[in-house]
């Protein structure tokens, strides 16, 4: 039984991009783009994923990569998360998006670091250095306490000036504490398996954004400032500019 374990939920369809895990990016699947990335950045920690299709169990197993079947009704990659678990039985347990190629050990260092200096909930936040992104629904906001708990997150851009309305530009967004919210997750066993037990929050039915249920329900979430870059994958778009981003690096993500 691991102290630690990252476990990467995967599932098969998407809304806005269909099968996005197993899309080939210079021949190899996105999904083991992450994978092989995630073992080379933190290979510390145990790695499991949780798949919700064999055809993913079978993208995975097949590359030597840990594989969970989880039920393929739950709703959230909480939920899988927390099944998965039951198998893996970590007392902490990191998140990471199966869609996030670009994750770093750094980062995934600092989620497990706040669960070690008591937070039960992590997650990490960046800068945003971009209004055109500040205004997209795609890109969560969050605000948070003085001590660095998330207070709210929202598709909504936050804080709004009420000085300046809809006149901001990039060196406001800068200026002021705009942050963007990136879905790695870190969590206490304990506090996870409550959440799966959770009903669907009402703000989380409204943003369809899953840690509100969190905060509806009375806990903190811990967040950690990150500066590197990321890349999540939500469209053929978003694949071809790292598609793109490899082909000018000339090396691996």
């Amino acid at each position: 039984m691991p102290k630690t374990a990252i476990i990467v939920p995967c599932r098969l369809e998407s809304t806005r991009f269909p099968r996005k895990l197993l899309h080939p990016i210079q021949g190899r699947p996105l999904v083991l783009w992450v994978a092989a990335r995630i073992a080379r950045e933190a290979p510390e920690y145990a790695l499991h994923f949780a798949v919700d299709h064999e055809l993913l169990r079978e993208c995975l197993a097949g590359a030597g990569f840990q594989t969970i079947m989880t039920d393929g009704a739950h709703q959230s990659g909480t939920d899988r998360i927390a099944e998965a678990n039951r198998t893996v039985r970590a007392e902490q347990v990191i998140n990471v998006q199966a869609d996030e190629p670009m994750v770093t050990g750094a980062q995934i260092r600092a989620l497990a670091g706040l669960l070690e200096g008591g937070a039960a909930m992590a997650t990490l936040v960046t800068p945003f250095k971009r209004v055109v992104d500040f205004y997209n629904p795609n890109q969560v906001k969050v605000v948070m306490r003085q001590d660095g708990r998330a207070l709210y997150f929202s598709r909504s851009r936050m804080p709004f000036s009420r000085d300046l309305g809809l006149t901001i530009d990039d060196a406001w967004v800068q200026a002021n504490p705009c942050y963007k919210h990136l879905g790695l997750y870190a969590y206490r066993a304990d506090l996870l398996e409550n959440l799966a037990k959770l009903s669907v929050g009402r703000y989380e039915q409204i943003e369809k954004l899953e840690q509100l249920r969190v905060l509806e329900n009375g806990y903190d979430i811990a967040c950690a400032v990150t500066q590197d870059p990321m890349v999540g994958i939500d469209t053929a778009e978003d694949a071809k500019a790292f598609e793109t981003l490899l082909s000018e690096a000339g090396r691996p993500a």
